[in-house]
């Protein structure tokens, strides 16, 4: 980030005008750097951070006015279209795009870190049958800094890569083995064979009693929602992530707190909701009924799986995701009604004039909770796919932080407005 010339003048009543310097970055709005103001004696209030920069980044920049998203300058739907989830792997985890070789090479190391200890599956057996998947991951990402010691010194940076590297890879075993364990059925080992999306469809579909035969188009799919949830900035999960690490505390730890922050409905909770959404709306001729009621101010329903916090005209991974969502429904040709409602649905918020000024278009949410529908995936899996979407968002930010001179220990400050200081009184006086 550039310092530039312009200096931002702060009138604060009773004291000096303060001069606050003014960064720009590559891209973007500029910053005022406000990391002086509280020798002043004030600090910045900011609820929910809406503009406020709290680190610097080289990794993901998002406009969302324009509906920008960007990983390391390339456009997310070339990303998307002409690339691989580990390829954007390693452009997010090293900067550049791989030759031919560097892929493959990096594609035989991801390979070769794709199972978990032995171990791992006993403690499985700790969590119920009926436990929500996230809830059963939260808690074996943390355990695995139980499982390899050789790679927690967080100031080492071989120690830092080992554990991306086992992190990326292993997250779909556990992911899939979550699922496994809910439904009852044996564990399913990787097989070094199959791509990432391959590898993982096979975890989860496959049994014992007879061959998987992974579906190109689906195979495909399942890629491109890896690509397309690989990294968002500065968003809750990734900020918990940093903020985790900041302390020093393992990377185990720190994508597990990630997981932990994922699971809320407002974040990766998202497509599950809509899901759940689609299941009450139920059939096709109830849509104007809760397309009323979404825009009856009164009524405290709403859409899932429509607009965005941060994109306010469109989503460019949507724009990806619905056609990749089309060719799944055509490839599958599955009869469900809640795949007919969620199309009228899409249908409706493409031409209905209401959504269209309110900017309520589907998000890639939408999309790609209908894609896990049709493929078979249950709506409790959907935040765990997106958490193995994530991982690598997730450590790539945790690397770049401790590997920035200086980096501080988060602590952010608080607008107080508790009780002045007053005496304790004992029981009897009170």
């Amino acid at each position: 980030m550039a310092e530039n010339e312009n200096i931002a003048t702060l009138k604060i009543p009773g004291q000096e005008p303060v001069e606050l310097p003014i960064k720009s970055g590559s891209e973007g709005q500029d910053v005022i750097n406000i990391s002086t103001l509280g020798t002043h004696g004030h600090f910045t209030y900011d609820p929910g951070f809406m503009a406020t920069a709290s680190c610097e980044s080289e990794i993901t920049f998002i406009d969302g006015a324009k509906g920008i998203l960007l990983h390391r300058g390339y456009p997310i739907d070339q990303l998307a279209t002409q690339s691989s989830y580990l390829e954007v792997c390693y452009l997010l985890l090293k900067g550049e795009l791989p030759s031919a070789q560097q892929l493959q090479e990096f594609e035989a190391l991801i390979n070769s870190h794709t199972m978990v200890h032995e171990q791992i599956a006993t403690f499985f057996k700790g969590f119920r049958r009926d436990a929500h998947p996230m809830a059963i991951l939260c808690g074996v990402v943390g355990a695995l800094s139980a499982f390899y010691h050789d790679s927690l010194d967080v100031n080492d940076e071989h120690h830092r890569h080992v554990a991306a590297i086992r992190l990326i890879s292993k997250m779909p075993t556990l992911a899939a083995m979550a699922y496994k364990y809910n439904l009852g059925q044996p564990f399913v080992y990787p097989r070094n064979d199959l791509s990432f999306a391959g590898n993982f469809l096979q975890m989860m579909f496959s049994v014992p009693c007879e061959d998987y035969q992974v579906n190109p188009v689906v195979e495909r799919a399942m890629d491109r929602i890896f690509i397309l949830h690989a990294d968002h900035e500065q968003n809750a999960s990734t900020s918990t992530v940093r903020l985790a690490g900041s302390s020093g505390a393992n990377p185990f730890a720190c994508i597990s707190a990630g997981v932990a922050s994922l699971w809320g409905p407002a974040h990766g909770g998202a497509n599950e909701a809509c899901l759940n959404m689609l299941e009450e709306i139920g059939s096709v001729d109830r849509i104007p009924e809760f397309v009323a009621r979404a825009k009856d101010k009164e009524d405290p329903f709403r859409l899932m799986g429509f607009g965005h916090r941060v994109y306010k005209n469109f989503d460019p991974r949507a724009t990806v995701m619905r056609e990749t969502c089309h060719e799944v429904l055509a490839e599958l040709n599955i009869q469900d009604p809640l795949l007919d409602v969620a199309m009228e649905l899409e249908r409706i918020a493409l031409s209905d004039d209401y959504f269209i000024q309110k900017k309520l278009y589907p998000n890639v949410d939408f999309y790609s909770g209908i894609i896990m529908k049709a493929i078979g995936i249950p709506t409790s899996m959907f935040t765990v796919i997106f958490a193995l979407s994530r991982t690598v968002g997730w450590v790539s930010h945790w690397q770049e932080m401790l590997s920035q001179p200086g980096h501080k220990i988060g602590r952010p400050r608080q607008l107080y407005t508790g009780e002045k200081q007053r005496d304790y009184l004992p029981a009897n006086q009170r």
